[in-house]
């Protein structure tokens, strides 16, 4: 009895002093468990002895071969095959009777539809050039397909996590929605760090756009719970239990903050009040994350974060109507008041717009954003400014797209309305907007709604053969990630600093500005880029090495 009470007690001390849970993203070593048989107390004789332990070692030697080859069996990745990489490395083995297992990887995937390319691109045509092939082939991406294969530390532990109902986290998402996206895939690597069941992620509401939606209008929120319910436990609300208890909002972070940092700050804290609340994340978390962290930032960013039905339904309705005419690019243009006031840039439109640009800017200098010291010049060379319509029509042209091309403009609604896109409809003029591919009604259920608004265009961009973005930003670097991650599709990211200097030369023939253009974008256009481990460079746009492998692949 004394040695059950004392083993009871030793169990309670270990469930409330657990040890730090980043701990498990650690790789455990194969002998880290030994066996152990007892001692025998009494020997009748010499041969009985030998006998039993000739008998013993024969018994072990089978049931270690047994093992070992139920063990290579278990552990066999078979290579990913050539002629369908995206679904062998999105099968998921749950039992299709069982309608509460976790959704196939498959079906959890926001996957595009199928590139067209060359093919679609030339028609009936045989006076394709080489510059127009060379436009719509898609890379290869070196053989890297997904593969989340989470080390065997975080799925022991994911047994306990997954099954939390003491300690729960609350995150406040502010922002547009990419913005919110980023928080959200934060907030559920925050929860697995602090082994707390999280709340669903509360969305600010926008007060520069007036949207006030809520979680369950922009995302798929029972498809949310689903897929990530072997990695944290997802709540709609906080119980009863907690509502009146002592609540901790916190709302200032620094910079990179690790998982140390997170557990050291917030669990002694959590596991005393039962409830933590975090606003303002804003991306503070470290890009550089153990790599099982980043696989389930991975998961919770392609897999996970699905757009409500309603959303994804126009979306693939929009993105149908675009590919039907064959291989089309998708544009994420930033000409937006508000960019042109945050980036200390001129619109190119003429000393009217750009006064008025400047009188917001002057009123209101906090909006300005990094660099204060720049005029514009020296901040258009140093590639601070979104590329305006001429800039882009330009560089479209020189890569190789061809004149009849369409294109689907992703922005939001230009400064100076149709004067600004004016230079890129002169020479592309199959450019269309989701306003002028939906009919009659459509939209109108996501009238004053920009978060889904911006879902649309995340979908229709997100199928398109090519995407180009005239500035950086979230929703450029979610869908640079996203399309590597499901099958490469070309992703164009202009080269501001380097080509501009070109575009002020007048000396130089077209042929010789198309071939520079062509050179400084060759390496954007071909392989993926590795994250390589650095400081700056989040797994969600580079999700190659730890979200993409060449040799197999894994299941969750």
């Amino acid at each position: 009895m004394a040695r059950t009470r004392n083993s009871n007690m030793k169990n309670s001390f270990i469930n409330l002093n657990p040890a730090p849970p980043f701990l498990h993203f650690l790789p455990v070593s194969p002998m880290a468990s030994l066996l152990f048989f007892p001692k025998k107390t009494r020997r009748s004789s010499s041969n009985f002895l030998l006998f039993f332990f000739l008998s013993l070692l024969f018994s072990l030697t089978f049931l270690l071969g047994i093992s070992l080859l139920t063990f290579l069996r278990s552990h066999h990745h078979p290579p990913c095959p050539v002629s369908s990489p995206l679904l062998a490395s999105l099968a998921f083995k749950a039992s299709d009777d069982d309608e509460d297992a976790a959704p196939r990887l498959l079906r959890s995937a926001m996957v595009p539809l199928p590139a067209q390319g060359v093919i679609a691109a030339a028609g009936a045509r045989a006076n394709v050039s080489e510059a127009e092939r060379e436009f719509w082939r898609q890379p290869d991406g070196e053989g890297y397909r997904p593969c989340l294969d989470f080390g065997i530390g975080y799925r022991r532990a994911s047994a306990r996590i997954s099954k939390e109902k003491r300690r729960f986290l609350v995150v406040v998402a502010a922002g547009g929605l990419n913005q919110q996206r980023n928080q959200i895939v934060d907030a559920v690597v925050i929860a697995r760090i602090l082994e707390a069941a999280l709340v669903v992620p509360i969305l600010q509401v926008n007060l520069i756009w007036g949207d006030e939606s809520e979680f369950s209008d922009i995302f798929d929120i029972e498809h949310f719970k689903k897929t990530l319910q072997a990695d944290i436990r997802i709540v709609s609300t906080i119980p009863s239990t907690h509502l009146f208890g002592r609540q901790s909002i916190q709302s200032k972070f620094p910079k990179d903050i690790t998982p140390q940092w997170i557990y050291q700050r917030f669990y002694n804290q959590l596991n005393r009040d039962g409830l933590l609340v975090l606003k303002g994340l804003d991306s503070k978390l470290t890009k550089n994350l153990p790599p099982d962290l980043q696989k389930l930032k991975c998961k919770v960013a392609f897999h996970a974060l699905r757009f409500a039905t309603p959303i994804r339904e126009l979306g693939n309705q929009l993105a149908k109507r675009m590919w039907i005419e064959g291989p089309y690019i998708a544009l994420h243009l930033r000409l937006e008041k508000d960019v042109w006031v945050r980036t200390g840039c001129r619109t190119g439109l003429g000393p009217e717009y750009d006064d008025v640009i400047t009188k917001v800017r002057n009123s209101q200098p906090e909006f300005l954003t990094g660099s204060l010291n720049m005029t514009y010049a020296q901040r258009r060379l140093a590639g601070l400014c979104p590329l305006n319509a001429l800039e882009m029509a330009r560089l479209l042209k020189a890569l190789g797209a061809p004149r009849t091309t369409h294109i689907y403009n992703a922005g939001g609604e230009p400064f100076g309305g149709c004067k600004a896109l004016q230079p890129l409809i002169a020479e592309f003029p199959n450019l269309v907007t989701k306003e002028m591919l939906a009919r009659e009604g459509e939209l109108s259920p996501f009238a004053n709604k920009s978060s889904a608004l911006a879902a649309i265009d995340y979908i229709v961009s997100l199928s398109s053969d090519v995407f180009v973005p005239s500035h950086g930003g979230n929703m450029g670097r979610a869908l640079q990630g996203h399309r590597a991650y499901v099958g490469h599709r070309k992703f164009i990211k202009p080269n501001k600093r380097a080509m501009l200097p070109f575009f002020e030369d007048a000396s130089i023939s077209d042929a010789e500005f198309s071939a520079i253009m062509r050179e400084l974008h060759s390496k954007s256009q071909g392989q993926p880029e590795l994250r390589s481990y650095r400081r700056d460079r989040d797994v969600i746009a580079y999700p190659v090495p730890e979200c993409m492998c060449k040799h197999h692949t894994n299941f969750f």
